[in-house]
Order: C-alpha cells, then sequence, then structure tokens
C-alpha cells in the first residue's frame, strides 16, 4: 500500500507523520491511528497499511517527537531490560494530556488539509496509551472527529482530574471501547465509571471486554492474541464504515 513521508508543524515544532492510503487515486475517509506506549515501529506501519486496505487513509503520526530521533523499542525484550524499560516509561510520562491535545489538533488539521482525504470530520483509533489519546482527541476536536475506537487502553476512568473519561460531555462522535480482559489497568470499576460518563453525555457508546491480555491487537508485543486482534479489525471496520 502506498505510504507517504511526512512532517506536521506542531507548536512544539516539526513532528514526523506517515499516510498510509489505499491503492487508487481516492479521496478517502481519514484516521488517525495513534501509537501504543512503543511508539511508530514496524508493527504500526504494518497496522496501519492493514487499516488503509480497507479503504481509509491512515495518519500514523510520531507522537514522540518532541523526543528527537529516538531509537525503537524491541516490545519483546523492553520490560525486562531495567534501562529500556525506564526509557520508556519516561517517554510514556512526557505525554501529558494538555500536550496531547495540543498535538491532535495538528493532527487532525493535516489530515484533513491532505488531497487524498474526503470529508471534514474523521476517525480515530489508538492502542494501549493511543487508546486515550483516541478519545482525548474526541474530546478535544470534537465537530472534527465523527468515530473514535480505543483498544486494551488502561486508567481510562481515574481520580485524576485529568482522566480523559471526564471529558465525556464534549464529545460529539460514537465511541467504541474494547479493554481486556486480563489487565490490572482495566479493571470493572473503571469499565463501570466510563460507561457511566458516556451514558451521561449522551455519547452513542460501545464498552467491551475482550478475553484477551493487555496488548492483544499489536503482533509484536507478547500478548498479542490473534483472535483477538482479528475481532478488533471487524468491529473498527463496522465503526468507521458506519460513520464515515
Amino acid at each position: 500500500m502506498p505510504r507517504t513521508d511526512l512532517t506536521i508543524a506542531t507548536p512544539d515544532g516539526a513532528a514526523p507523520a506517515f499516510l498510509h492510503t489505499p491503492d487508487g487515486t481516492g479521496p478517502w475517509p481519514g484516521v488517525i491511528l495513534y501509537v501504543d506506549a512503543g511508539g511508530v515501529r514496524e508493527a504500526m506501519h504494518d497496522m496501519a497499511a492493514h487499516l488503509a486496505t480497507l479503504g481509509f487513509a491512515v495518519l500514523l503520526p510520531d507522537v514522540y517527537h518532541r523526543h528527537g530521533d529516538w531509537a525503537p523499542f524491541d516490545m519483546s525484550t523492553v520490560f525486562s531490560n531495567d534501562a529500556e524499560r525506564e526509557r520508556l516509561m519516561s517517554m510514556i510520562a512526557s505525554l501529558e494530556p494538555r500536550l496531547v491535545a495540543v498535538d491532535a489538533e495538528a493532527w487532525v488539521t493535516a489530515l484533513l488539509d491532505r488531497p487524498e482525504v474526503s470529508g471534514t470530520r474523521i476517525g480515530v483509533t489508538g492502542y494501549c496509551m493511543g487508546g486515550v489519546m483516541s478519545l482525548r482527541t474526541a474530546a478535544t476536536q470534537p465537530e472534527r472527529v465523527a468515530a473514535a475506537a480505543s483498544f486494551h487502553a488502561g486508567n481510562v476512568a481515574t481520580d485524576d482530574p485529568a482522566s480523559v473519561h471526564r471529558l465525556a460531555d464534549r464529545i460529539r462522535a460514537t465511541v467504541y471501547v474494547a479493554g481486556a480482559e486480563n489487565d490490572r489497568s482495566f479493571p470493572d470499576e473503571q469499565r463501570r465509571l466510563l460507561e457511566t460518563a458516556l451514558s451521561d453525555a449522551g455519547v452513542e457508546h460501545t464498552v467491551e471486554t475482550y478475553p484477551a491480555a493487555h496488548g492483544f491487537a499489536v503482533p509484536d508485543v507478547p500478548s498479542y492474541d490473534e483472535r483477538a486482534e482479528q475481532r478488533h479489525w471487524e468491529a473498527l471496520h463496522r465503526l468507521l464504515g458506519a460513520h464515515l
């Protein structure tokens, strides 16, 4: 599938990003794919390319762009290597909610400005921490996001004043959330809080728990689950197809 390397202007400097598109001339509905904690790497390019085969122009932004030319992580060993785990956790911690919202505006604007993209509203999807980013983008860009998906995200409804569930009343998109059954960061209490927040805000939504572990949809992580990955693609295709 065609891939275009981009540079997107943000308030904190130029950010690398990649646009995966279907074969043909387009234009197509636009989707932002937010990475998991491991950042942009071949596995995420493969996922963006697969989503493009379903008929979407997919933007894969480098959410760690403030760290410069950072070295990719090996997801099979990152949590068993103390130095790499510390590097990963420090990069995750740098993604403050305010910065995520600032970047979201840049990503959405850049995607909608592309000639390959049709319409005035986009979809967003994300994995692990990217699932929270997806929901935050829907909340901070409500007039430009029509559908938002979140897969095996954790800490989506916490006591933190910046917890994304507290932004539910800003969301205008249709929301699909799939948590992992074997995931301490997505307990039943958080699932119920998120569902209540979305319901109270009148957001059209589905919240499900897959019988799999955290990371189930991403092929290069140890907890990858082929059956759950396929279920996630089917659910994502239905969501985006219905609302874009």
